[in-house]
């Protein structure tokens, strides 16, 4: 009788244990792209001289983007931003650089900021591509060209700069890859068996040959700063990291990131910084 109890025991563990990994499979798009849909006009908060675009998509979306061209002998940022919010609200970000005479195009993903479809890794990396060859047939040359990742963003820029000739990448708190990231928060799951978009940013890197500045928050409690070392480690000469003692994720302005971060441009653009 023992045993039979004991294998019902361990016939409905094990299939609270598979409904568990079927949930996870099933949600994991939930869990990884958190977008905020409500499209915004840069003139709403407040931008000027920053105009929406409109880039179609050969599979039939439409993707929404915010525009500010460079100033004279100034390279433009495309960036790629985190998986939460919507290119709204990083418009103080955006507005920061252009004063610096820094062009920026921040495209929002499919699902977030009026952009329709829904995201992944693969759309994510193709919608890039446009998004690049947007500038491009702009007359914007590639080596004008910096492509920046915050959090998310940085496993999509380092895969299109893998791809393209660019002036430089900028990767704001980065992860070696969303498995890795994924084992440690859920170990208790495979995630390296149910897990779609994977961005493998350490397997990518060493395709990257441009110029490139890692900064990372010492307390980031989101992606741990042992990521970021990682894949500077990793990565092709000429780099770059900054670690910020006491900055969390979302808050590396406090700790000086963006002179940091501006300071890197203006060298990399003096001829300071050779490839």
């Amino acid at each position: 009788m023992r045993t039979v109890y004991v294998l019902k025991v361990v016939v409905i563990v094990g299939g609270l244990y598979l409904l568990l990994v079927l949930a996870g499979y099933l949600g994991q798009r939930r869990l990884l792209y958190f977008p905020d849909p409500t499209r915004v006009a840069p003139s709403q908060t407040g931008l000027k001289d920053v105009a929406e675009r409109i880039i179609a998509t050969s599979d039939g979306e439409t993707l929404i983007a915010w525009q500010g061209k460079a100033r004279s002998g100034q390279p433009t940022l495309l960036y790629f931003h985190g998986n939460g919010g919507s290119v709204a609200g990083r418009a103080t970000l955006i507005a920061k650089y252009m004063m610096r005479g820094r062009g920026v195009m921040m495209m929002s993903y499919r699902g977030y900021g009026g952009s329709s479809g829904s995201p992944s890794e693969r759309a994510n990396v193709a919608d890039a591509r446009l998004a690049f060859d947007s500038l491009l047939a702009d007359g914007v040359r590639p080596q004008d060209i910096i492509l920046y990742g915050e959090s998310l963003g940085t496993g999509i820029a380092v895969q299109l700069a893998g791809e393209r000739n660019v002036g430089g990448v900028i990767l704001d708190s980065p992860y070696t890859s969303v498995v890795d990231r994924a084992a440690e928060l859920y170990p208790f799951l495979p995630v390296g068996l149910i897990l779609s978009d994977r961005y493998e940013t350490s397997r990518h890197i060493a395709k990257l040959h441009a110029p490139l500045l890692i900064v990372h928050g010492e307390a980031d409690e989101v992606i741990p700063v042992a990521m970021g070392r990682k894949l500077f480690a990793l990565a092709n000469e000429p780099k770059e990291i900054v670690t910020l003692p006491g900055a969390g994720h979302n808050d590396h302005d406090l700790y000086g990131s963006f002179e940091a971060i501006n300071g890197w441009i203006d060298r990399l653009r003096s001829g300071a910084i050779k490839r």
